[in-house]
């Protein structure tokens, strides 16, 4: 714990309370979502504490698949980049492979092989809304390693101390999925039919903030004990159901811990994000997802490459590093 704390420069104790905070604080704005959209998505016969197994089909929104086609997913996302100044078709450093062939993994991805001049984004669309947030998010981070600068040295266009500050461009792309207008726009949706999609994008997240808030909570208590008594899945299976609502089996903790505390960058991010959202809603108003000076602010920062922490980009953006009132409005709280 020591080695990643130094590492990443924070203390993990203090992010874990502040997590917990935040958590605690929208329990009651997340069990609404919850029972709503599990009713929503499960069907009315479903258990009253569904297993894990049933989350992959959560994220995926199956039931709205009819209106998040996969052939259109590829226009609509090189679109909403466009909005911000962003042409992904003819960015000379990003190579796209975006083609559906058999074999080919439908995980999006990106591969920063030489930052910034190759970069490459991959996706494979399956249908449905998971496809568009999942290719909005790996644009963030391709848009990010491709826009460093060239003359920066090779420890800041292709190393980090860890994964916490390029998931906050990614969480920021994503975040467009949440914004009802955007349904509207790109879908023909009423209003209503709109708000509730894009609820539908803010019950994922709540449910994944959470699980990975339990999560880290876990991990620190597990390498907390195991010089003691060794290891041993102590806390994980009444941690993560009792955050989420969703039953987690004991015998899978090992297969769920991350190396690096991972899931501390993660959180880190989801905080972090929040502000630079409620940054550009300050600074360029309600519309900052298809306004040009949201891309020119974004530019600036990827210039920089993997040179600033995730602590230093809230201070720049005049927020304190666990200052979770940003994460909380979004969380609904």
């Amino acid at each position: 714990m020591a080695r990643n704390e130094e590492e990443k420069g924070i203390s993990l104790r203090e992010l874990e309370a502040a997590l917990a905070q935040a958590s605690e604080r929208s329990t009651a704005a997340y069990v609404l979502l919850r029972d709503r959209w599990f009713e929503r998505l499960l069907g009315p016969e479903r258990a009253q504490v569904p297993s894990s197994y049933h989350v992959a089909y959560l994220r995926r929104l199956s039931p709205l698949e009819s209106t998040y086609t996969k052939d259109r997913a590829v226009e609509v996302c090189v679109d909403t980049v466009k909005q911000f100044g962003f042409d992904l078709e003819n960015e000379p450093n990003i190579r796209l492979d975006l083609d559906d062939r058999p074999q080919k993994s439908p995980r999006a991805c990106v591969i920063p092989s030489d930052p910034p001049t190759v970069v490459h984004l991959i996706t494979r669309a399956q249908g449905g809304l998971h496809d568009y947030q999942a290719f909005l998010h790996e644009a963030g981070h391709a848009l990010h390693y491709g826009g460093c600068d060239p003359a920066l040295p090779y420890t800041f266009r292709n190393i980090s101390r860890d994964h916490a500050l390029t998931e906050i461009y990614s969480y920021i792309f994503e975040a467009i999925t949440r914004e009802p207008e955007w349904h509207a726009h790109y879908f023909g949706l009423s209003d209503e039919e709109s708000a509730r999609n894009a609820e539908a994008t803010t019950f994922l997240e709540a449910i994944l903030f959470r699980r990975y808030t339990a999560k880290l909570q876990f991990e620190l208590d597990f390498w907390a004990r195991f010089n003691e008594n060794g290891s041993g899945p102590d806390g994980y299976e009444k941690r993560l159901t009792e955050a989420t609502g969703v039953r987690y089996r004991a015998d899978a903790y090992l297969a769920d811990m991350d190396a690096g505390f991972y899931s501390a960058d993660y959180l880190r991010a989801w905080i972090r994000s929040a502000q630079l959202r409620d940054y550009l809603v300050r600074e360029i108003g309600e519309d900052w997802w298809r306004n040009a000076e949201t891309g020119d602010r974004l530019r600036a920062l990827f210039a920089e490459g993997t040179r600033p922490s995730s602590e230093e980009i809230a201070a720049r953006l005049g927020y304190q590093q666990l200052d979770i009132g940003p994460l909380l409005h979004e969380l609904g709280a």
